[in-house]
């Protein structure tokens, strides 16, 4: 084998490593961006969730949150700890994740969501109804072990 079809081969294997590492990098867990939540960000299969996994506000014999305000009257007895409310996240390259839905328990409503990292401690969360231009942002940051 000639040294230019070597020299392609390893690029490509450098090029899917590279995209494999960066579609690894949002795994974690994350602050919101009051400040009032902890969401750890998982790998599912092809996708990616997020899933509650606290507060850094809680007191010792609080009791724990319900998702009270769920429309599916059966669910508003569950606990938000460990609940699962982002889901179908796919990564589409540049360090930005699309196709999403993120389920809002203070309003009781799901909405549409792209996530961009920003940085390596720095996620970008965008809701929307629709088109994403209505929408908002939210901004995470990594919690360090």
């Amino acid at each position: 084998m000639s040294p230019l079809p070597r020299l392609i081969a390893i690029a490509f294997l450098l090029a899917g490593s590279a995209a494999g590492a960066a579609e690894a990098d949002i795994v974690g867990l994350w602050l919101s961006g009051d400040g009032d939540g902890w969401i750890e960000i998982r790998q599912d299969g092809d996708t990616v969730v997020g899933v509650i996994a606290g507060s850094p506000n809680s007191r010792p014999g609080e009791p724990e949150r319900l998702d009270a305000l769920n429309p599916d009257r059966a669910l508003r007895q569950r606990k938000l700890n460990g609940m699962t409310f982002m889901t179908g996240f796919v990564y589409a390259g540049e360090d930005r994740w699309t196709g999403g839905s993120i389920y809002d328990p203070n309003s009781g409503k799901t909405y549409k969501g792209t996530m961009t990292l920003v940085g390596q401690n720095t996620l970008k969360l965008r809701g929307y109804i629709g088109i994403s231009l209505f929408g908002r942002t939210d901004t995470w940051t990594r919690v360090r072990d």
